[in-house]
């Protein structure tokens, strides 16, 4: 079985990795004690849930799980840290080496890790993870996972979903780094964090000396920009006395601005550049919201670009970073969204505004479901993690802060904050509706209906967007999750679907181009699900068109 074992920071990666994914014990108690005696074996990163995992077991909201693993380290491997690396576990965690309890981390979405190397033994080590997840019962975030699924909610999971991993550092080692292109000065800002007072940067054969901690800046000569047509990246390589990373960066730039007609639009290393995408999940039939492997992420991102789409709306999921990576290499534009939180979501605050639209003030928490203030705090915490994880990754160019008001709050505040952290980005502060007049894009969703473009008292000296749109259903037999059918229109066949998105693109997105529009994401790119409206079948083996009618009618989208 495939287990995700490729180096999981494409850019902080250094020699000393030891996958911890594949066969580990599991145990779920109703006890928190940790058990002496376990259930059986669980594969590793997919959840107890999945078929993947081999356990297919829904871990409730006052269950325990818990995990064992005995540590094994080859000869010579040990170093100044050990450093025990989790992508993600949802949702509440703690973490024991040798009995001693060594850390714990809240959410779902984020990674995490510790230095274990001052409680291991010299002989044996065991690792226990104990895991709670309460899912939507409680204000952390959860996505989209509901214990009662159906429609547009899906199947909640819990535990360990991204790959674990140990590497050995020294005491000088790099911690991380983040880059910052200039493209209009040609320079690469480069800040490296790290305890050692000499770093070196190898790259473009030259030999430079960098200082820790601070901005340094890298002149380049006759820039190669990044785009999803020409995905060029750098590539460079950091050292200390003792330790040495691989990583990379490109020179992109996006804004929002005037065009020569005074228009808002997107801009794209100083073009205007229409952004055409799909609604991005990241879930699969066998292993939820992990894959069954690297090369599903591969196979995601270039179907899309296949289909002559240039962007992806990562849709209330933080994926892997090596799905970020891929984006980068491939070159598909990524839109990023935070992880949606908060207590019971009111289906009048969330689903009627599809027919009707709303917007009102988001501090009314009560009705956003944002009453807890633990809940609003832990969020705002994780909105800047989200922001700092994937800060390097060229691919992504727009952060989507709330969505259709699910645990919206105080948008305007959080967005003057986030700004502070990255400001190299455009932003998205409520797609859909729940509107508050501000951020770089008036974002709409419609279905149902026709797409007309808003009023300019609503715009706002905005760009416009129609972030969600689309959702034609296609049933294809035997590729199905179960027997539900959800979608916005239900169609018989692939022609039916050619002719309806056809239709689409000509009634509701090429005559508004020359109105504003900048951009649009149809739903979707697969099947989750209940969800039948993805260009591919859940389990990813039937295309539902054929590639080449779908990638020439969007390349009639342009401005």
């Amino acid at each position: 079985m495939p287990h995700l074992d490729e180096y999981p920071r494409p850019q902080l990666e250094r020699d000393s990795y030891i996958s911890l994914n594949g066969t580990w014990e599991y145990a779920i108690r109703k006890n928190i004690a940790i058990p002496y005696s376990f259930d059986g074996n669980i594969e590793v990163p997919y959840s107890p849930e999945t078929p993947l995992s081999g356990v297919n077991k829904m871990l409730l909201p006052d269950e325990w799980l818990f995990y064992r693993k005995e540590l094994i380290f080859p000869k010579g491997f040990i170093k100044d840290k050990v450093i025990l690396h989790f992508g993600a576990v949802d949702q509440i965690t703690e973490i024991f080496i040798n009995d001693i309890f060594i850390g714990s981390h809240t959410g779902g979405f984020l990674p995490f890790s510790f230095d274990i190397k001052p409680y291991l033994n010299k002989k044996k080590n065991i690792l226990i993870v104990r895991v709670k997840d309460v899912s939507d019962t409680s204000y952390h975030s959860r996505g989209k996972q509901k214990i009662k699924r159906g429609k547009i909610w899906y199947s909640p999971q819990s535990g360990i979903y991204m790959p674990v991993w140990m590497e050995s550092v020294s005491f000088d080692y790099i911690k991380d780094i983040k880059l910052t292109p200039d493209v209009a000065n040609s320079i690469i800002k480069i800040i490296v964090n790290t305890d050692s007072e000499k770093i070196k940067c190898e790259f473009n054969g030259a030999n430079l000396s960098l200082k820790p901690n601070i901005e340094n800046t890298i002149k380049l000569k006759d820039v190669h920009l990044w785009s999803p047509e020409d995905p060029f990246l750098y590539y460079f390589t950091l050292k200390t006395p003792h330790d040495k990373v691989h990583s990379y960066f490109a020179m992109r730039e996006v804004k929002m601005m005037d065009d020569e007609k005074g228009i808002k639009r997107l801009f794209l290393n100083g073009k205007p550049y229409f952004m055409k995408g799909l609604l991005d999940q990241g879930y699969y039939q066998e292993g939820y919201l992990t894959p069954t492997s690297d090369e599903d992420y591969v196979n995601d991102i270039q179907l899309a670009k296949d289909l002559g789409f240039n962007t992806l709306r990562k849709h209330i999921k933080i994926e892997s970073l090596r799905w970020y990576y891929h984006c980068d290499r491939l070159g598909m534009l990524v839109w990023q969204d935070f992880v949606n939180g908060g207590g019971k979501y009111n289906f009048l605050t969330i689903s009627l505004p599809v027919f009707i639209g709303a917007h009102y003030k988001d501090n009314k928490y009560a009705k956003l479901a944002r009453k807890d203030k633990k809940g609003r705090l832990e969020a705002e915490e994780e909105f800047k993690e989200t922001i700092n994880l994937l800060y390097n990754s060229p691919s992504i160019v727009l952060w989507t802060i709330f969505n259709e008001g699910w645990g919206q709050f105080d948008s305007e505040r959080i967005y003057n904050q986030l700004i502070k952290i990255d400001n190299t980005r455009l932003y998205d502060h409520a797609s859909g509706w729940v509107d508050q007049g501000i951020s770089d894009v008036k974002s709409m969703h419609v279905y149902f209906k026709r797409f007309n473009m808003p009023k300019e008292k609503d715009i706002k000296n905005r760009a416009v967007i129609l972030s969600e749109c689309g959702g034609y259903a296609l049933k294809i037999a035997n590729h199905t999750f179960n027997k539900a059918t959800f979608g916005y229109k239900g169609l018989k066949n692939k022609e039916g679907l050619h002719k309806e998105y056809e239709k689409f693109l000509k009634l509701d997105i090429i005559p508004n181009i020359e109105k504003g529009l900048c951009a649009f994401i149809y739903t979707q790119l697969s099947d989750v699900e209940d969800e039948l409206n993805g260009f591919i079948t859940y389990d990813r083996e039937v295309v539902k068109v054929d590639k080449e009618k779908i990638f020439l009618l969007n390349k009639s989208v342009k401005y």
